[in-house]
């Protein structure tokens, strides 16, 4: 039998190493946790039923098409593309992020409304093609996603360079809602440089000054008063960090509505508060994309 010995400095870095991933999952895992607690209380009795007659006309006529527009891990990831149907010319292009149901109706609804608006618009996928049904189908799939975020940024990453090569993007945006309204900022802290827009609809929020600094694009943030899971503490935090910083932040907070209130088939489905959002969104998108 051979007796191994290791070097004591070996094995004191052995140990640093071991010592320390262990201790970033852990400062990680319960404010994701908690997070996800959150927002299935948000969802409770909510299901992504299409709701048709809530949902608003495409402005102008557009054609759509599924396309592959990464790989990753070796997978390919099928995302859903709509633009102008007599777009003749390159035009700018938003990435669409979906909510914590996945890639379903209502996000290629939107897709198309806002390809209406002059856009190539791709919304991504970023549960393999999986859809959820439910809220607990829906905790299940944000919570295997937040176990791989660097699965999550290979794909956007890709998702942008699609737009910019395949799809002739001259300016990109990102949108998100909910668990996309997150990715929807942490896209743009991804490439900073490579995004010209970002909209967040309800979305966790990183409330860093360091991490924020690095943001150039122009932001605005979307909540409602009575949103339980993405709370207003964390959203005013955000809203002072990045003034603070100096950067271009616009922040809208619709009274009385609650988390989801601008998706048409769910239970927090605000009318009202959704289209004036909407209409600030297309606003904002038009002021930075079509320069």
């Amino acid at each position: 039998m051979f007796n191994f010995v290791i070097p004591r400095a070996l094995r004191c870095t052995i140990l640093l190493l071991v010592a320390s991933v262990p201790m970033q999952l852990m400062a990680a895992e319960p404010e994701d946790k908690d997070y996800v607690e959150r927002m299935s209380r948000e969802h409770r009795d909510d299901a992504p039923v299409s709701n048709p007659g809530s949902q608003r006309a495409v402005l102008a006529p557009v054609v759509t098409e599924r396309v592959e527009y990464a790989r990753v891990d070796a997978t390919p990831v099928s995302g859903f593309l709509a633009r102008p149907a007599d777009a003749t010319e390159n035009l700018p292009g938003v990435i669409l992020i979906h909510e914590w149901w996945g890639l379903n109706d209502n996000i290629r609804a939107m897709a198309e409304q806002v390809a209406g608006h002059g856009y190539v618009a791709l919304a991504v996928d970023l549960y393999g093609g999986k859809i959820a049904q439910n809220a607990v189908e829906a905790r299940e799939l944000v919570g295997l996603s937040m176990k791989n975020s660097a699965a999550i940024e290979q794909n956007l990453r890709q998702a942008y360079s699609y737009l910019t090569t395949e799809a002739g993007a001259v300016r990109v945006g990102t949108l998100g809602w909910c668990f996309g309204g997150g990715w929807s900022l942490n896209t743009a802290l991804l490439m900073p440089a490579d995004i010209d827009a970002t909209v967040i609809y309800y979305g966790r929020l990183v409330t860093d000054p360091e991490q924020l600094n690095s943001l150039g694009m122009p932001v605005l943030g979307i909540f409602g008063s009575e949103d339980r899971g993405i709370p207003l503490e964390s959203v005013n935090t955000f809203d002072a960090a990045m003034r603070e910083l100096g950067k271009d932040v616009t922040i809208k907070v619709y009274e009385g509505a609650r988390h989801a209130f601008a998706n048409p088939s769910g239970q927090s489905y605000d009318p009202q508060a959704a289209e004036d959002a909407w209409a600030l969104t297309v606003s904002f998108l038009d002021s930075h994309l079509k320069q």
